[in-house]
């Protein structure tokens, strides 16, 4: 799987410096960590969800969680076992289909052995499990838990716990609590493939909801969460994790509407300026802010509870090529020694040392998500993506 990879070849050389690279559930940590990208979430009940699989995969996805958590309603959690079981069969059974990075969202630590047992030979397909209401106290059975099904059946497993609890919240548990997960995740490090934020919850203990034109940065309580977890788990000097972005719970987004305009000339730059005004409009500036603003404070990738969110992560993700060509100058191995020096752009200073750390996160994300040409930018990259 590639991101982009559902686009036409010749697009795609036409809109990539460097294209996006190919990676599968059994690349590194490290590439899949930084590839998740908008991590699709459904919930696991869904009659059809083979079916919703592949048709997600065709249009770009290529991180999926199945939901048998706060999605689902408590009476439904066995159907929804059951269901998973029949889905993975249908979905291993389809020749030539190749599923998305499959997570599954439980609800207790016990879950994790027993579903992998029932999935037998189809839980090839899965590449982990999310862990919900994360602490030290609550992790570490699920941690356990995943390390009990990966010895009994041979398979790597990766875990993605979600940040969301009230103590992670609240002032007076916060740095005990962050302190506490991170002994919990540094412990199971290489299980560990990225940290996610659950900013709804954080929003429902204080009886909040953000409106449609504010980010999770706009509401002060979320937002100095999320600078505390970058802060403490999220650092770039070895120790910290990829923390990805909260949902955007919004998606009324008129799609059908931008398609024959993206048609008619997606490269002409006076459709790119009718397409800004019409997204913003409609509502999807507040998505594109808060990606944006996600990148801006050290997070990677996104929750996404609607297909029409998919697109602009990814699209917001490509490298621009003012910024490959600045984390290419920084990282040459003659500027070891450190030194400034006026990026090729001859618009800004890099600094060879401070800007170290940001060039080699830069370059990983230009190996997952590619480097766009000096003349794309998210408008073109959006509209070869959106399906026909």
């Amino acid at each position: 799987m590639r991101h982009f990879g559902h686009i036409a070849l010749e697009v795609r050389q036409r809109l990539f410096h460097q294209e996006p690279c190919e990676f599968t559930a059994d690349s590194s940590a490290r590439l899949l960590s930084a590839a998740l990208g908008a991590t699709l979430y459904s919930p696991a009940t869904r009659p059809r969800l083979a079916d919703d699989i592949v048709k997600q995969t065709g249009n770009g996805v290529v991180s999926m969680v199945l939901c048998l958590e706060d999605s689902i309603d408590d009476a439904d959690v066995v159907a929804g076992e059951e269901n998973l079981v029949r889905q993975f069969a249908d979905l291993d059974s389809r020749a030539g289909a190749e599923p998305p990075l499959l997570f599954i969202r439980v609800r207790a630590p016990e879950q994790i052995p027993d579903l992998v047992r029932r999935l037998g030979a189809t839980a090839r397909l899965l590449s982990g499990f999310v862990m919900p209401k994360f602490t030290e106290e609550r992790g570490l059975p699920f941690l356990e838990a995943l390390t009990t099904a990966e010895a009994e059946s041979g398979r790597r497993l990766f875990a993605m716990p979600v940040l969301e609890s009230p103590e992670l919240l609240y002032r007076e548990s916060r740095v005990d609590t962050l302190e506490g997960i991170a002994r919990a995740v540094d412990k199971f490090r290489d299980r560990v493939l990225a940290l996610r934020l659950g900013v709804t919850d954080f929003c429902s203990s204080y009886g909040l909801r953000r409106a449609p034109d504010m980010t999770a940065y706009d509401v002060q309580v979320v937002a100095s969460v999320i600078a505390d977890v970058v802060n403490m788990l999220g650092r770039a000097d070895g120790t910290g994790f990829t923390v990805t972005g909260p949902v955007w719970e919004y998606f009324r987004v008129p799609e059908r509407m931008f398609k024959p305009q993206l048609r008619q000339s997606p490269f002409l730059e006076v459709q790119a300026v009718e397409l800004r005004e019409k997204l913003i409009e409609h509502a999807m500036d507040g998505l594109l802010r808060e990606i944006s603003l996600d990148q801006a404070n050290g997070l990677l990738g996104k929750t996404c509870i609607h297909p029409s969110h998919v697109l602009p992560v990814h699209a917001l993700s490509v490298v621009s090529h003012e910024e490959f060509s600045d984390a290419q100058d920084i990282l040459r191995p003659e500027r070891g020694g450190g030194g400034v020096l006026r990026s090729a752009y001859t618009n800004k200073m890099n600094e060879v040392k401070p800007h170290r750390a940001w060039a080699e996160r830069t370059l990983l994300r230009a190996e997952v998500f590619g480097v766009a040409r000096e003349d794309v930018g998210f408008v073109e990259l959006l509209a070869a993506g959106i399906p026909a």
